[in-house]
């Protein structure tokens, strides 16, 4: 029987792994991850009961309870995964990004599209309301792919806010952190404080994002508990949307110099496979691209398959 617990401890690590895969690309979110995982809202749920409240337990019924308060051993799990990968698999995908982008976009093209299509299908009746709030999120999400990135000014209250915004894309499924920060203009500001070890910057960034994190997580899961439907909907709209960001065939138009002084694309334009060839000259890989496509969406099926309760409780259980 201990083995059980085990099994479900390592599994749990490993979808932490792979939403912080998914974070380091810019344009695709943890979220997404979590979502086709199952532990979407169980992860919105715990982030979302640390509060006063957790005070007022550790006071009153001590430590052990008021980590259990907030479900903290799924979370310390959870966080280690994506710690864990971002760590270990950021030079990987730095890497796969400058040299088969079209291959990665492709994949994760095939992945949030696959993904968008699981969490609809969580929604028991669709109807006007469920189809306004699809567009809706569709449109703002296709909105922030197409905004211009923006250079604020790095004073303590940027550097605060750009923490607490960002840190809402972790649990957004189609937007990504890294990208809100690019559109902000403190990305390059943030990444300069994590390798100067700029600890005063890195506190005031980590607060803002703490406050974002949980502000936000409380609201979503009053959503998820109260308009369920609606939410769901309106998340699956979000997902759509990014797919203008993860389209494989770009041309560039502007590009940044990364934290490694590496030039990289900024502002991109999506073309169709013929004209990509066309106006950059380079193979479009179309066949492998599509392969590559489907091969995201199987990986979902089996995902939304292992993460299915054996007996048909629910879709939020780890």
């Amino acid at each position: 029987m201990a083995s059980k617990p085990l099994k479900a401890s390592v599994l749990l690590f490993l979808k932490g792994m792979a939403m912080g895969a998914a974070d380091i690309v810019p344009g695709v979110s943890g979220g997404t991850v979590a979502f086709i995982t199952g532990i979407y809202e169980k992860l919105v749920d715990s982030i979302g009961a640390v509060g006063p409240q957790t005070i007022r337990v550790l006071l009153r019924q001590g430590p052990v309870a008021a980590w259990h308060s907030f479900n903290g051993n799924f979370l310390l799990l959870l966080f280690a995964g994506i710690l864990t990968s971002v760590f270990t698999l950021s030079s990987l995908i730095s890497g796969l990004l400058q040299q088969h982008p079209q291959l990665l976009w492709a994949f994760f093209f095939g992945l949030i599209l696959a993904s968008a299509v699981h969490i609809g299908r969580q929604i028991p009746r669709w109807g006007t309301a469920t189809g306004v709030a699809l567009v809706l999120g569709a449109g703002i999400a296709y909105g922030i792919t197409t905004l211009s990135p923006q250079e604020l000014p790095l004073t303590p209250l940027t550097l605060f806010l750009a923490g607490s915004i960002a840190i809402c894309a972790m649990v957004l499924p189609g937007v990504s952190g890294s990208f809100i920060l690019l559109l902000l203009g403190m990305y390059a500001h943030v990444i300069g404080a994590v390798k100067g070890l700029q600890f005063g910057n890195l506190a005031l960034f980590s607060a803002g994002c703490i406050l974002g994190l949980l502000l936000f997580t409380r609201l979503l899961s009053w959503l998820l508990h109260h308009y369920h439907a609606l939410t769901l909907a309106l998340l699956t709209g979000f997902m759509l949307g990014s797919l203008n960001k993860v389209w494989p065939w770009k041309q560039t138009l502007t590009t940044r110099v990364n934290s490694h002084g590496e030039q990289v694309p900024l502002d991109q334009a999506n073309l169709w496979p013929q004209r990509y060839e066309l106006l950059t000259g380079q193979d479009p890989q179309l066949v492998q691209s599509i392969a590559l496509m489907l091969l995201a969406a199987a990986l979902v099926l089996l995902l939304e398959w292992l993460a299915r309760p054996k007996t048909g409780a629910g879709v939020n259980r780890s």
